[in-house]
């Protein structure tokens, strides 16, 4: 055979131009985002949402056992190619090809919405630094509504948090947005389940994650043993990333709005808890005095009871994962790191906690004085 046309020379260089694709779509879409959304959005919702039909058969992630079956098939071509001592050319190009196609798949199908513009942006949100009053302020809301909506999620007779079906949950998570579909475009897309990781569960909670979105299949999946707080609001933050937002802050912040236009208490609980958590993270980084004096004022009102709740349940959540800290966990922060950056999120992993800003203008836009005068927070127990 010629030795131009053998097949593993045409893998490698198809390989080769899948891969070198990648940043040149980055680079492009870094330089004329503008010109180039909302149809590349338009494009990547319907492509994931295909995806999301397909893989949708199953209620667990199709790549996380995926993934192990093509790693023992690769291995075995590969002793395969060793024992008959030909072959490990054509073995290593398919291998590539495989690698840079899902790559491709990754970036050209998702990944490019790092590039969109900004969510406050598309629902009219007025985001812009903030005095530590209005960071008080926010934070308080957000306790208050934690601490109202804790006491009707379902606990034992401790006070401790029951543990809901996960399916269930998930089903409600995939569904969450239909809501807000109805108010901005943005938000509309698959309202497939979200997925179980049955395989790759427990090494991601080691990773010190507790859920992905993995764009080559549509799944947005959440591991087994999540903490009951994080649940719903985690399912639901990865939902987002399946509606094409790609930014962490922002996923965060949607997740926060889906939660609290559920009709479920769990998911509203969920939502509210998460609020404050980061309000109250950034308050105390910020002030540690103001965040004192609000523990004074709740524990001299008559939502004590709720919020012993609420900091009940951050701590047994603190509890639950520290089980899984450890070194690994220091390298997948790092890999998640670089990624975030590699697509222009400048802080990394911090950027985890701008959704404070995102929650700041919520509570000042009124939206939050709307929710209240609808019933919010209300909802139907979890069964």
């Amino acid at each position: 055979m010629d030795e131009k046309r053998s097949p593993a020379r045409i893998c490698f260089i198809i390989a080769g131009v899948l891969l070198a694709a990648c940043p040149a779509l980055m680079w492009l879409f870094a330089q004329f985002s503008d010109a180039l959304f909302p149809l590349y959005r338009n494009f990547s919702k319907a492509w994931i949402a295909l995806l999301a039909g397909v893989t949708g058969i199953v209620p667990f992630a199709l790549w996380d056992i995926g993934v192990l079956v093509l790693a023992v098939a690769a291995l075995i071509a590969l002793v395969r190619c060793i024992f008959k001592r030909c072959g490990f050319a054509l073995w290593l190009s398919l291998v590539a090809l495989a690698l840079s196609a899902t790559l491709f798949s990754f970036v050209g199908g998702w990944a490019l919405n790092h590039y969109a513009p900004p969510l406050a942006q598309e629902i009219g949100l007025d985001t812009r630094e903030s005095t530590i009053d209005e960071l008080a302020d926010a934070t308080a809301f957000y306790l208050e509504q934690a601490a109202r909506s804790a006491p009707l999620v379902p606990r034992d007779a401790e006070g401790r948090l029951v543990r809901q079906d996960f399916f269930e949950i998930a089903s409600i998570a995939g569904s969450s947005y239909a809501v807000l579909e109805e108010r901005h475009d943005i938000f509309y897309g698959s309202h497939s389940p979200v997925k179980a990781l049955l395989a790759w569960g427990e090494p991601l909670l080691y990773s010190g994650h507790i859920g992905i979105f993995w764009a080559p299949t549509g799944e947005p999946a959440v591991p087994l043993n999540c903490a009951d707080a994080d649940r719903p609001f985690t399912m639901c933050h990865e939902a987002a990333h399946r509606l094409a937002i790609a930014s962490e802050e922002e996923a965060n912040f949607a997740a926060f709005l889906a939660c609290e236009a559920s009709d479920d208490a769990r998911f509203i609980y969920s939502g509210y808890y998460h609020a404050f958590v980061y309000c109250f993270d950034a308050l105390y980084a910020a002030s540690p005095e103001c965040a004192q004096e609000l523990l004074e004022e709740i524990a001299a009102s008559d939502l004590y009871e709720g919020a012993v709740l609420v900091f009940s349940d951050r701590a047994a959540t603190r509890a639950h994962y520290d089980a899984y800290e450890g070194p690994f966990e220091e390298v997948g922060t790092a890999v998640n790191d670089g990624y975030l950056r590699s697509f222009g999120e400048e802080s990394g992993v911090k950027s985890y906690g701008l959704v404070v800003d995102y929650l700041i203008a919520w509570h000042e836009s009124g939206s939050a004085a709307i929710a209240l005068q609808s019933g919010q927070p209300s909802g139907r127990l979890g069964r």
